[in-house]
């Protein structure tokens, strides 16, 4: 019998800032590295409201997004214990608001940074992908796409 090959869905927010770009501090098998507020798309959620989700847990951020910038597949073969994890990634850049007081960042996450673009490429050894680099360079590129391009049918909603 074959085996379907599932890649993981994850989202993630390009969040730009008076030429800053917010990112994550995180726990990870590989040691502490730098990503885009990012996570998996849980059942129910379109990736939009997904990359909503993330960015808010990780980084206390209300985030709305208003473009797709991309859409990435990427693979990870983690050294130590042979995994090989292949990753489609929607990435979305929109609005942010301030942090709300009080708000705790999600379980393994350290702290957030706000990097200039020179500082981010600086840091690409610090990287959990490279699709940190990957979707920064995209942003300011101008990549850009409706969020309608991304259709999410009525039946995923978990409510429906």
């Amino acid at each position: 019998m074959h085996t379907r090959w599932k890649p993981s869905v994850t989202v993630a927010a390009v969040i730009e800032r008076q030429g800053r770009y917010l990112l994550v501090e995180e726990h990870t098998p590989e040691g502490l590295k730098l990503n885009n507020p990012a996570g998996h798309l849980d059942p129910g959620e379109s990736p939009a409201d997904g990359c909503a989700r993330e960015a808010l847990e990780e980084t206390a951020h209300p985030f709305r997004p208003t473009a797709l910038v991309g859409v990435y597949l990427s693979r990870f073969q983690r050294a130590a214990t042979g995994e090989d994890i292949t990753y489609l990634r929607f990435a979305f850049c929109g609005e942010v608001g301030d942090p709300l007081p009080g708000r705790a960042l999600d379980d393994g996450i350290v702290r957030t940074l706000w990097l200039t673009p020179d500082e981010v490429r600086a840091s690409a050894d610090r990287h959990r992908s490279p699709l940190v680099l990957r979707c920064m360079e995209d942003h300011l590129a101008g990549r850009r796409f409706p969020l309608d391009v991304v259709y999410t049918d009525p039946g995923v909603s978990l409510a429906g």
